[in-house]
């Protein structure tokens, strides 16, 4: 942990001692996306149920800020890391969690189409036992510190950004004690998530 940690911290240090600007070009101002994680609704079994529309605005070649609506569904700890654990049978809660909710986020360009962001989610939470009833409700406030880069394509209309992140559950309310007792075992942080966002500017 301490040397993912370290290594996060180093990489940070080498982006923020970067002394070119970034060259995002802001002629058409706004944009609009989602995230290529969709296509996990294609697995036949325990899909997510994914869906995300990204709303944002660029402030300047350097800023721009975006507003994420999502809802997704997942039954197994998001602390759980890559590895035997990661999606195991005896880690998966007795039913699932459905979450809807809204992001707000802020980019930082640092040199040519190197960003790195922060998302910060509200999620309001829906428990579902095995039986499909739902049990308990909840929130939780769920961030990803976010490290990627942003390519353009056909004159500035489309856009790709793939990146790599930490998730981080900076709070929830408390679960029903047959989720809780398997949630609690694992991190509130998860390293190296992937992403793909993708997006049409105007």
């Amino acid at each position: 942990m301490q040397q993912k940690i370290s290594t996060l911290i180093a990489t940070f240090i080498v982006v923020i001692s970067l002394q070119s600007y970034a060259q995002i070009d802001t002629s058409r101002k706004c944009f609009i996306g989602s995230s290529m994680m969709m296509l996990g609704n294609l697995l036949p079994e325990d899909g997510p149920d994914f869906v995300q529309l990204n709303f944002g605005y660029r402030i300047n070649p350097r800023n721009s800020v975006s507003l994420e609506l999502q809802t997704w569904k997942y039954a197994w700890s998001l602390g759980i890391p890559y590895g035997k654990n990661f999606d195991a049978p005896e880690e998966k809660f007795p039913g699932y969690i459905r979450e809807y909710g809204f992001s707000f986020v802020y980019q930082h360009y640092w040199w040519k189409g190197l960003y790195t962001g922060i998302h910060v989610m509200n999620a309001f939470q829906t428990f579902v036992n095995n039986q499909n009833q739902k049990i308990d409700r909840g929130f939780q406030i769920f961030n990803t510190y976010r490290l990627g880069y942003h390519f353009s394509f056909w004159k500035n209309r489309l856009f790709i950004e793939p990146s790599i992140a930490i998730t981080h559950r900076a709070f929830h309310t408390k679960m029903p004690d047959s989720f809780r007792v398997l949630d609690q075992k694992w991190s509130k942080f998860f390293f190296g998530e992937p992403g793909l966002h993708f997006g049409f500017n105007f």
